[in-house]
């Protein structure tokens, strides 16, 4: 059975099973516009999280 942790991201509060985890510089995040910084204020896949939205 996979773990479950919450993502890297600092502003993000979404739980990831790290079997399916973008993973990048060692860490586990949700999705790929976590993983990546957020670029152009791309938002988190999870439509109920607020991370990215402000820079």
């Amino acid at each position: 059975m996979a773990d479950s942790q919450t993502c890297a991201c600092p502003d993000c509060n979404c739980e990831v099973d790290t079997d399916n985890a973008v993973m990048s510089d060692g860490q586990a995040y949700c999705c790929d516009a976590c993983a990546s910084g957020h670029p152009n204020g791309i938002k988190c896949k999870h439509e109920d999280c607020g991370c990215g939205q402000s820079a």
